[in-house]
């Protein structure tokens, strides 16, 4: 088993285990294969220690993944939320960023429901 960025990688073609670093999709994967030179459609497994040492490489000065990209997307949301713009409200407050309607719908944000009891009629 292969471990880059920190990641073990499972036993995949290689553009489906490099996904499983975080900041590295399925368009920059190919573009990594390409890059060294290595077929996408092979195993991990199948990789021998110079080429995924490659992989570590360019991996490491091309792109900025797990713990920096974590870093990078949590601090970018702090200052959203410090500045006071609409978006960091929205954050603060844990309510879809991005414009999604909140009446129904919206439960992976807002959380479990909270019934809200009725006022008793005079």
């Amino acid at each position: 088993m292969a471990r880059i960025a920190g990641v073990d990688l499972p036993n995949k073609h290689v553009e489906i285990a490099l996904t499983y670093i975080y900041g590295i999709g399925r368009t920059s994967a190919r573009k990594i294969c390409d890059t060294v030179k290595v077929d996408p459609a092979r195993n991990i497994n199948e990789l021998s220690n110079e080429e995924v040492n490659e992989l570590r490489k360019l991996i490491e000065t091309d792109f900025k993944v797990e713990g920096r990209l974590r870093t990078e997307v949590a601090l970018n949301i702090k200052r959203l939320m410090d500045i006071g713009c609409y978006r960091g409200l929205r954050h603060r407050r844990g309510l879809p960023v991005r414009g999604q309607r909140t009446k129904t719908n919206a439960r992976t944000r807002k959380g479990k429901k909270k019934t809200v009891a009725n006022k008793k009629k005079a």
